[in-house]
């Protein structure tokens, strides 16, 4: 069983973050990734780049992209 996903309060030092060519990113409403980390991918909210992400382990995340493929 994969680990629930934690959560990194302040993911703004993070750098390398982007969003899905599929989002438009016309309106705003869009989730960043931040992919490049070796055990781990932070999620976030692109409103809120100094808000909380959740962090997934990279398992999880391919598992997820996988699945949505």
């Amino acid at each position: 069983m994969n680990p629930e996903p934690t959560s990194l309060p302040d993911a703004s030092s993070l750098t390398g973050w982007r969003k899905s060519s599929y989002s438009g990113g016309s309106n705003g409403d869009c989730l960043e990734v931040c992919p490049d980390r070796a055990t781990a991918v932070p999620v976030r909210d692109s409103k809120r780049p100094t808000g909380p992400a959740i962090v997934f382990s990279s398992d999880s995340w391919t598992a997820f992209l996988t699945t949505v493929r």
